[in-house]
Formats: C-alpha cells, structure tokens, sequence
C-alpha cells in the first residue's frame, strides 16, 4: 500500500465514522459544465476528448461539481445528503503529468448553515491531524460579508459582478478597484459599443457579444467567452457613462478588504468598529460570522489560531459564504493542502429550482 493509499484508506474510515457516503463520480464529465460554472480560461487546463455525439467531455478537474450532480441525479433537489469522495482529478500543469490525488467531503442540504460551517471545519481539522500535518495555519473568510460590503457601498452592480469574479487574488482586486476610479478609460474606436451597451442588464449585454461573435463566424477571442467580453464592455460603458465610483466608497472597500491576521472572535469587534466608523450597515452579515464563531469554539476549535482575512475568497461565482484554507510552511508554495466553503447557488446553476445550501472541503494529499 502507498502513503496515498494509505492516507486515503485513514479519511474514508474517518468520514465515513461522520455519516459520509462514499461516492465515485466518473472521471469522464461535460466539458460544457465546468466552463459555464468556471469560466473558459479553465480551458486551457482541462484534459479534454469528444464523445460519439460530438460533446466534449473532460477528466474531472474536480470533485465538487461532479458531487453536486451527483446529488441532483440522486433525488430530491431539496433533501440532507452528506458524501465522500477519494481519487484523482486531472489539470495540465507545467512540469507535471496534470494528476492529483484528493480526499474530501460535501455536505448538501443543511439548513442550520452556521452549524454546519462549524461541523465542516472541525471534520477538516480532525483530518489534519489523523493525517499528521505539522505547524499549519487556518485562514477563513466570508464571501457573503464581501458582498453585504459592496451592497451597502452601493457600488454599480456591474462593478459588484467585476469584483467578485476577482475576489481572492488581491493583486486582481487592486487592479479593478483602480479602473472603478475611472483612470481606465477606453479607446476611441469602441465608443460605438460602447454606448450600445450604455443601461443593458447583463444577458442583453452578452447577447449583443455572441451576435458580433456569430457574425465574425468565431466563437471566442483569445480564450474569452460572450459572457467574459460582454463584462469587460460593460465595464467601459459604466466609467464612459459618467464618472468614476465615489473615491470614499472605494476607500471604505479598500479598508475592509484590509482587515487581515485577527482571529474571527476579534474580526467580529474590528467589523462592528469598521461599521460604525464607515456608516455602513453590515449587522446582519457580522452576526452570522459571530454565530459562527461562537459555534466553533463549542465544537472544541481553537479560535485563537484561525486567521480571518477580507480579502479572503474564492473565485467562482457559485460560492456564497464561509470559506477557508489550510498552509504548511513545508509546502506553502504548493498553495494549500486543504480548503473548503460554503457553494450555496452550486446545485441551483446546475439544475436545482432554487438554492441549496451546501458545504464541503478537499485535500490535496500530494502538498502534505
């Protein structure tokens, strides 16, 4: 038996001791469905074929999605389901063979989501260390935080849309936050689109992209999607149609973005201070993170050693809340070793008539 067999051997008898189904999604999925969900820069690192039918298909590149369709084949769109999952995914990386293996867990259907976040990163801490892992940190985060910060800004929604597509690459962030001041501006020769575009809600705006696409006989420029180009227009008729965002809002976004390095006890203090200070009405979102918070310490988490961070995501739209992420000094520059969230419109994108709330994380046995 290899260490990966063995590691994978030690996880199964543990999730499945919590009430987690195994599962074995096929490693042949839709192409299709990955790159609505993702993106179509995920593209160029998937491992793709074509079935008889002419679809293409790919090697999974992960298990969450696949778990998630999993669920919905499965029954009601609606039900509690709780399911493991152990083998390998497949992405093209330089200097590799594009194969991991990953062990993992998703949790579909709970309703008491503070809870559940709490069980789900107690269940991630237990295989930490079934799994030995030394001197670790834990960063989590709040995608749902993130976004009751840009309501209550009232930044554009075209903006909002931008910034959540970046939202944990702070680089990325940066750069769109410096566009929103309106230092971006557009070339001469686009001003006609532009201003076609000027008050169109999001699906008008991409079905005037994949018209000039059909005419031009291509499906994409350079790697883009219809969706992703339409963005980027309507981000230029948003700062040609009057000024930049109000240089204060960007100021108040920058400073809660900064919030970074304080356990969630003190990040709920220091947000309930960045509310007052800024005017801002984040009640709500600040009392789910201290439910939470105090859901954890119950579970018998050392809140002490968990690192809340703003700027802190995931960069997929279907991720909705809690998220976080586990680092080895050894292998930090392998990226993480274990991270996981809360994908509450996951299950709905792909089918579901409504929300589901859902959480789930994964390791990467090859970085421990």
């Amino acid at each position: 038996m290899t260490s990966g067999d063995a590691r994978i051997a030690a996880l199964s008898r543990l999730f499945t001791s919590t009430g987690y189904e195994t599962v074995t999604p096929p490693i042949l999925q839709p192409a299709e469905t990955f790159l609505d969900l993702v993106g179509e820069d995920l593209r160029r690192r998937l491992f793709l074929t074509h079935g008889e039918d002419g679809h293409e298909l790919c090697l999974r590149p992960d298990f969450t999605i696949p778990v998630a369709r999993h669920y919905l084949q499965g029954g009601a769109p609606d039900r509690i389901a709780a399911f493991s999952y152990a083998g390998p995914v497949f992405r093209q990386r330089a200097g590799t063979i594009g194969e991991t293996l990953q062990a993992g867990v998703e949790s579909i259907g709970r309703s008491d989501e503070e809870q559940a976040d709490a069980d789900m990163l107690s269940l991630a801490l237990e295989a930490a260390d079934l799994l030995n892992v030394e001197d670790y940190r834990v960063r989590i985060g709040d995608e749902g935080l993130f976004v009751a910060v840009l309501k209550a800004l009232e930044i554009p929604k075209v903006w909002q849309r931008r910034l959540r597509d970046v939202f944990g690459t702070r680089p990325n962030l940066n750069a769109v936050i410096e566009r929103m001041s309106g230092s971006d501006g557009a070339p001469e020769g686009k001003l006609g689109l532009l201003a076609a575009m000027e008050g169109k809600d999001p699906e008008a705006a991409v079905a005037v992209v994949e018209d000039l696409l059909s005419i031009a006989g291509v499906s994409a420029v350079g790697g883009r999607s219809a969706h992703e180009i339409a963005e980027r227009f309507m981000e230029q008729a948003a700062l040609r149609s009057g000024p930049g965002v109000d240089k204060d809002a960007l100021g108040r976004l920058k400073a809660y973005l900064d919030i970074s390095g304080p356990p969630p006890d003190r990040a709920v203090e220091t947000l309930h201070a960045f509310a007052r200070e800024t005017g801002l009405e984040l009640d709500t979102s600040i009392q789910r993170l201290a439910k939470r918070t105090e859901l954890m310490a119950e579970r018998g988490i050392d809140i002490s050693q968990l690192e809340y961070s703003g700027d802190f995501g995931r960069r997929l739209d279907y991720y909705t809340g809690f998220v976080f992420e586990m680092h080895t000094k050894r292998t930090e520059h392998l990226g993480q070793f274990m991270g996981g969230g809360r994908y509450d419109k996951l299950v709905e994108l792909l089918g579901a008539p409504k929300p589901v709330p859902a959480i789930g994380f994964t390791t990467w046995l090859d970085r421990i």
